[in-house]
């Protein structure tokens, strides 16, 4: 990590979490920083990972998760069809739009989460092969699963933004910071 995350107040633990799954949005958000669509949509590697994937991946997860723990649908659910295009931009998509989206994603995430009563308030997880049966989590596993979620793909924003151009996050983060 290359930028300092601190807790709005000394003791502030739901603070101090919203603090860090933002850093890690930031490392992916300054990852397309200064690229074209057809740029963060370039696949420098053996992955199939581009920045721009990565970026509306990121999105849709975080959304996703949103919606398990408000216990609402997904207005953006994927079919094992188009799972995909959940990497990568369709149609009239850019890197601006997606990126809109995803910060009124973050702005309804870190609404919920400091609207509920305890981050030991629980939700169910769905039924599928990678969840146990009957699961539930809290409010403060799903904060640290975002951070994880995040920061694996902040990692592999890093790898491929300096395939690309040679720019590494010590760099995004002083031109970010002009």
């Amino acid at each position: 990590m290359v930028t300092h995350v601190s807790a709005e107040a000394h003791g502030d633990e739901r603070g101090a979490l919203l603090a860090f799954v933002e850093a890690q949005r930031g490392a992916l958000r300054r990852a397309v920083l200064g690229l074209t669509d057809e740029q963060a949509a370039r696949v420098p590697s053996a992955s199939e990972l581009s920045l721009s994937g990565l970026v509306k991946h990121a999105a849709g997860a975080e959304l996703s998760w949103l919606r398990m723990a408000q216990q609402r649908p997904n207005e953006q659910i994927k079919t094992e069809e188009d799972w995909q295009n959940g990497f990568r931009l369709v149609g009239d998509e850019t890197v601006a739009g997606t990126l809109a989206h995803w910060a009124g994603v973050a702005e309804e995430t870190e609404e919920f989460l400091r609207s509920v009563p305890s981050l030991d308030d629980t939700f169910p997880l769905p039924e599928a092969p990678w969840f146990p049966k009957d699961a539930a989590v809290s409010m403060r596993w799903l904060m640290l699963h975002l951070v994880e979620e995040l920061a694996r793909h902040a990692g592999h924003a890093d790898i491929i933004r300096e395939s690309l151009d040679g720019k590494t996050a010590f760099a995004l983060v002083a031109a970010e910071r002009g």
